[in-house]
């Protein structure tokens, strides 16, 4: 059953980097709201409701020849709202692993190192021009990857497992960051739980969509 679940952790968790208000507000409110629309786009397609998000998402290409363009659209943003922050919350801790661990460790140090891997995914987040997401994912050739999206487009769609992902939205920062997108990229950092992007990593590679 597609449901919001609670947070891991409270909502303040992660001040003073993401603050209290903003949690309540994303997550209530801009969550909740994917998850409703989403949902009832689904009431009519039998086919398709008992289905996990991420299944959806990964179908959607094929979905397009076969809804009309208003559901298939609201499958895509809706549909990707729900998903993406699924992934968010649970990338995100108060006390985590701020640098990679186990095999992500290693991959990404052959990828040129930490730091490296840093400003490359933190200039994808400031280069997304308007709302969107910088992505790390596993692609068709396990190997991984790093782009940024607009709006809610997502890496399933494109059948890439997200490791890990920073929102870019406005909602996610401007209570507390206004413009300063920077300034809020720089303090997601210091809650990513590395940990959990290593289990994303081991689930992705035994990852098997029908």
């Amino acid at each position: 059953m597609l449901e919001l679940k609670p947070l891991a952790y409270a909502y303040d968790a992660l001040e003073p980097h993401i603050d209290e208000e903003t949690m309540r507000i994303h997550h209530d409110k801009h969550h909740q709201a994917y998850l409703d629309k989403f949902k009832l786009a689904l009431q009519d397609l039998p086919d398709l409701k008992d289905l996990p998000v991420d299944e959806v998402l990964w179908r959607l290409a094929d979905l397009k020849e076969k809804l009309d363009s208003k559901t298939w659209m609201v499958l895509k943003n809706h549909g990707g709202g729900f998903a993406h922050h699924n992934i968010f919350w649970e990338i995100m801790s108060p006390k985590g692993a701020r640098e990679p661990v186990g095999d992500l460790k290693n991959l990404i140090e052959d990828l040129g190192g930490f730091d490296k891997f840093r400003q490359q995914f933190s200039d994808l987040a400031m280069s997304q021009f308007g709302s969107g997401w910088a992505w790390l994912v596993l692609n068709q050739d396990k190997k991984l990857e790093m782009y940024n999206l607009p709006n809610q487009d997502s890496p399933l769609t494109l059948h890439h497992q997200p490791l890990l992902g920073v929102d870019v939205w406005e909602h996610a920062y401007y209570l507390k960051y206004q413009n300063r997108r920077a300034d809020y990229v720089d303090a997601w950092w210091q809650v990513v739980d590395f940990a959990a992007a290593e289990k994303r990593y081991q689930t992705a590679l035994t990852k098997n969509h029908s």
